[in-house]
């Protein structure tokens, strides 16, 4: 067995069967192929390029990298247990076998598995970037979309889960946008720092053929390429920005359904998910529960717990490469994916959301304007501190009339302060609350439409 390894000249003892398997990373880095390959046939062209290998050998090469690709592709591609440690080991085995080793073999000269590895996680690892980009910009768009069209819909803001101050619906959804906003902004400033090519970087010392690494970075679409060798190998900096990225925008997905869950209880009806995303109870028949939403909350805890797990990991490693950093790609991969799954279940809950404007509207209750009270008197030229007082002062008369604020007498305010006429009235209309809120992120329509307007711009 010795004998297949990449590694195995040096040794001559065999390897403990478990030992085998506790190294191989086949069964989960195998999703690297198409990376893999494009990695191989630019560091081909390289070669050629620096005369290290001829025209017919190039030929040769890419020809047979392009029939391991499409054994991948159609699922023909046999992994041979206990030789194919790695993606890498595996394709160059597979390629040894179709056009022949003593070809093949000339492919990895000045290449270590170091600079290999690292190149395969950049390139497989921007490709997912570009895909949660679109499936983030989707969820984007059925927020605004939803944002539009139940614009008159008004419901109640909440501080400390108590009724605070009547707002839109759609000032809620938009409050969401905005975090889910700077998620895709961060999203795109973080691929520029994953775009960067390792390749040409060696085990650690760089390579001894002075290979064009420009030319391959241009070939493998890079950005740039790394400027220390070192660096090159023993980086996975963008490999944890893009799993705290991860754990911030899943912090994000779980704050967003669990306003969700509030709202779909019994004691608020406010919204109620589509079957689609909702179960019910082995137990008792009546019940409708949004799942769908709790998963999103609890895949949050999962995706932060990757990210932890690998900085620790990272934390204490010294320079350069160790076998520690194979424990890159299991959580790397798990957080891509939950995330991925994630966004396509919110959009989907989104975008199939029952919405009970008449419940939210009478969940609103005059209180919830005793700061428009306050504010009547601040129009009127008294201190917002003295004013914030006598609007208190109504309250804890309705409450002890057992009314709401809106039905206490003018002759009532005007005992509390001087300044109240028949105007008053006037403040407890909800729709005139919410318009009045018309600066700059308020919840007036004219502020949340331009709020739409703002995301629709930057997507």
């Amino acid at each position: 067995m010795a004998s297949t390894k990449l590694w195995g000249g040096r040794f001559t003892g065999k390897t403990d069967p478990l030992m085998t398997t506790y190294n191989e990373s086949i069964h989960y880095d195998k999703r690297m192929y198409h990376a893999d390959i494009l990695g191989s046939k630019a560091y081909a062209k390289a070669l050629h390029r620096a005369s290290i290998i001829t025209t017919h050998e190039l030929s040769e090469l890419l020809r047979g990298l392009d029939l391991v690709l499409s054994e991948w592709k159609v699922n023909t591609f046999i992994i041979v247990p206990g030789v194919d440690e790695d993606i890498h080991t595996a394709n160059e085995r597979r390629l040894g076998e179709l056009i022949g080793t003593h070809i093949s073999g000339k492919l990895h000269t000045g290449r270590s598995r170091n600079d290999q590895v690292a190149t395969d996680m950049r390139i497989w690892l921007r490709e997912q970037i570009t895909e949660l980009d679109l499936i983030l910009t989707d969820f984007l768009r059925v927020c605004i979309s939803r944002a539009e069209g139940e614009i008159d819909v008004l419901m109640p803001g909440y501080t400390h889960l108590q009724r605070a101050q009547p707002i839109r619906w759609s000032h809620w959804i938009m409050a969401h946008a905005s975090w889910f906003l700077t998620d895709l902004q961060r999203l795109r400033e973080l691929r520029p720092r994953v775009n960067q090519c390792p390749l040409g970087s060696g085990a650690l010392a760089g390579n001894a053929f002075s290979l064009d690494r420009e030319f391959i970075a241009q070939e493998l679409e890079f950005d740039s390429v790394t400027p220390n060798s070192l660096f090159g190998v023993a980086d996975r900096d963008f490999i944890v920005e893009t799993m705290q990225w991860s754990a911030t925008l899943m912090s994000h997905v779980s704050r967003w359904a669990e306003d969700l869950i509030i709202f779909s209880t019994s004691e608020f009806g406010f919204v109620t998910c589509a079957d689609a995303y909702s179960t019910g109870s082995s137990l008792m028949p009546q019940k409708k529960n949004p799942d769908a939403l709790e998963l999103l909350r609890g895949k949050s805890g999962r995706v932060f717990g990757q990210m932890a797990g690998f900085m620790y990991t990272l934390k204490g490693l010294p320079l350069t490469y160790n076998k520690d950093l194979q424990e890159d790609k299991e959580p790397l991969f798990d957080c891509v994916s939950t995330v991925t799954a994630s966004l396509k279940i919110a959009t989907g809950v989104l975008s199939t959301l029952k919405v009970y404007p008449e419940k939210m509207r009478n969940a609103l209750t005059a209180d919830m304007l005793a700061t428009d009270l306050a504010d009547y008197l601040v129009r009127k030229g008294v201190p917002f501190r003295e004013t914030h007082h006598v609007s208190g002062s109504a309250v804890r008369l309705a409450e002890e009339r057992g009314c709401q604020i809106s039905e206490l007498t003018v002759a009532d305010y005007k005992v509390l302060h001087t300044e109240f006429a028949e105007d008053v009235s006037g403040v407890f209309d909800f729709e005139a609350s919410v318009e009045r809120r018309a600066a700059t992120g308020g919840t007036a329509r004219k502020c949340v439409l331009q709020q739409v307007e703002h995301v629709r711009g930057l997507l």
